[in-house]
Formats: C-alpha cells, structure tokens, sequence
C-alpha cells in the first residue's frame, strides 16, 4: 500500500549519482516544455556539449565521470558494470546521471554571470588550494587516461562555486521561520482493508461493488473491536491489516487528504471512523498528536523544500532561454575507464573541504 504522496530539470535521470549535489538540489523535474535542445556538428575535437557559450570537455566529463564510477565500485563492487535493468546498463545510466549533473553545474555558472555574481580573492584562494590537493592526489595513469591538467581541475571547482553561489544567491530570502503547527508531525497506528486486487500480470482491478460492500462491512467489524476496549490494537492490526507497516509518522501534505485530514483530529490514543481512500479502508490510532524530533526534523525539510521551489522557478526561467547541443558522436565514444590504477574518488570531498559553508 502507498499513501504518501524536488531542481536540475533539464537533462534529468532518475539514477541516484553519489556525491554529486550541489546546493542540496538533487531532484528532477518532469516539465522540459520550451527547451530548445539542438544535436549539432561544428564542435571542437573534444567538446562533449554546450551549453549557450559555455563548453564542456571529454577531460572535464572524465573527472566527474571516473570519481562517480569508483565511488560506485567501492560500495557495490566493480561486478556491478554488468547489471542493467530493461536493456539499459548501469554504465549507461550513469554515464547519463553525470551528464544531468555537469550540464545543470554548467546552467546554474552561466545564471550566475547573468546575476553578476563572482568569487572573491579569498574564495578564489580556495579554488587553487583545492585544485592544488586534488590534482596532486592523482597518480599518473589517472592524469592520463582522464587527460586532465590543473587548469581542467580549476575551473570544475570555480564554476562548482559559482553553481553553489547563485543558489544561495537566489534562495537567501526564503522564510527559514516555520511553525510547529505546520510543521507538526504526528504518530499514528492503523488497520488497512483494501479494495482491489492484482491480476497476473500484476495489474490492479479495484473491486466490484459486492466485494467492496464487504470489504466496508469487515472494516467496521475490526473497528468495533478496537473501540470495545477488549482487543490489542496493534494485535488487531497484525492479524487483519492488509498493509505490512502498521505505524506510521508524518506531517502535513504527506499522505492522502482524507486519511490525514482524520488523523490530525485524533487525541492521542483516539481512534477513528472507518476512513475511506482510493486503495480502501482504514482504522487509525493516534499515537502521539506532537513528536517534537520530527517536528524540528520536518521543519529543516519544509524550509529545504521552498528553497528548492524558489530556486527552480528562476532555474527554470532561465534554462528556457538557453540553446544546448551535444556532440552525439563523442558522448556515444566515452566510456567509463576499467583500470586498476585508477581509483580517484575524492573529487567532491576535496570541494566540501574547502567550501564546508556550501554544502
């Protein structure tokens, strides 16, 4: 059962990229109406893509691509590079999640400048420091095989930066004052009766009107029982649930309007009505009307939530003016390096050293 109900919207793929956010902005969007997307000829014998006037090389793609490879390999095994999920292969996935996360980098620099904005001497300090340690970790058939240089690692974290700056930049007024009331998260058990079922092929047919009658009548049964006072609730739940998770703990415009609606008007230990929703029926029992951890907890995530709103109204605005082209014929050559020699990974923590305050 699923009653519960994020900005780099362009170039987006829902493949989890280790490492690899910046601002905290690590969702996709689904709306790409108006973006002007060109596969061209005319680039420069390295050039992966553009993106307006700014470029992206095959030695800047290598580093982000090689560092998010071995940060896979090292939690799941290099035998992972031969899973794939309906014809597509891992390797493939990635090698896409990379591209979304270097083209929005390379977007959010470019609103940057549109914004005026720039690194101060003692940021760009840091910059050099940090290319300085990173560059300096790198044995040399990684420098090779990635074709990188100092200069290369510079302006990955410069304009690393600069993607962090503007989002500060762009989210700074955003109301970090959230009320317990609205952040107010609740505890809850609850019996579910469903109403539907699955055919073969794992399809859903929702009942028909005879089996959801009685669907209805058994739920008022259990829920006579747990209001008699002679019965466990959680033992009730346990023997007629249809739903593996008896408790549950959310805030508000978390889960399906009816069933939260009646949940926040529960006291603590009050039960409900049977509640109807479009899986079926549910008792519920209040818990705890206030948890206040996960209230304060949910409070960072409302806040964490409107910055990324704010942030992807002005992203969005922007990308719509943009041009990208991919040198398809290229991109379609890299492939992820397999060599035991290369083993970097410490590309993005590097970064979050020096710029501790951004992440």
């Amino acid at each position: 059962m699923k009653l519960i109900k994020g900005i780099g919207k362009k170039f987006c793929i829902g493949v989890l990229a280790l490492g690899l956010s910046v601002g905290g902005l690590t969702a996709c969007g689904e709306n790409d109406s108006g973006t002007k997307v060109v596969f061209t000829t005319g680039f420069g014998k390295d050039e992966v893509f553009r993106i307006a006037d700014e470029s992206c090389s095959k030695s800047e793609m290598m580093v982000y691509l090689t560092n998010t490879q071995n940060q896979y390999e090292n939690v799941y095994g290099a035998a992972i590079w031969n899973t794939s999920l309906d014809g597509v292969t891992l390797e493939e996935n990635v090698k896409e999640t990379v591209l979304a996360k270097i083209a929005q980098i390379k977007t959010m620099y470019l609103l940057a400048l549109e914004k005026e904005l720039a690194l101060d001497s003692e940021e760009e300090e840091r910059i050099k420091q940090a290319a300085a340690e990173y560059f300096q970790s790198l044995n040399e058939e990684e420098i090779r095989l990635m074709d990188v240089n100092l200069e290369t690692i510079e302006n990955l974290y410069r304009e690393y930066a600069m993607a962090d700056k503007v989002y500060n930049h762009t989210i700074q007024d955003v109301n970090p004052e959230i009320s317990d009331d609205e952040a107010r998260t609740i505890t809850v058990q609850h019996i579910y009766i469903r109403t539907w079922t699955t055919d073969g092929s794992g399809t859903r047919i929702e009942y028909n009107d005879t089996a959801r009658q009685a669907a209805y009548e058994k739920a008022c049964e259990v829920r006579d029982m747990a209001v008699s006072g002679e019965y466990d609730f959680t033992e009730l739940a346990s023997k007629y649930s249809e739903d593996t998770n008896i408790s549950y703990s959310f805030g508000k415009g978390e889960m399906d309007e009816a069933y939260e609606k009646a949940a926040f008007m529960l006291e603590t230990d009050e039960i409900s009505q049977v509640i109807e929703t479009e899986v079926g029926y549910h008792i519920i029992k209040c818990l705890n009307t206030f948890n206040r951890e996960e209230t304060d907890a949910n409070k960072l995530k409302i806040v964490e939530q409107r910055r990324n709103e704010a942030f992807g109204q002005e992203y969005d605005r922007f990308v719509e003016t943009l041009v990208r082209n991919l040198n398809q014929s290229l991109w379609d050559e890299i492939e992820l390096i397999h060599n035991n020699e290369v083993k970097t990974t410490n590309f993005f923590d590097i970064y979050a050293k020096y710029f501790p305050e951004q992440k």
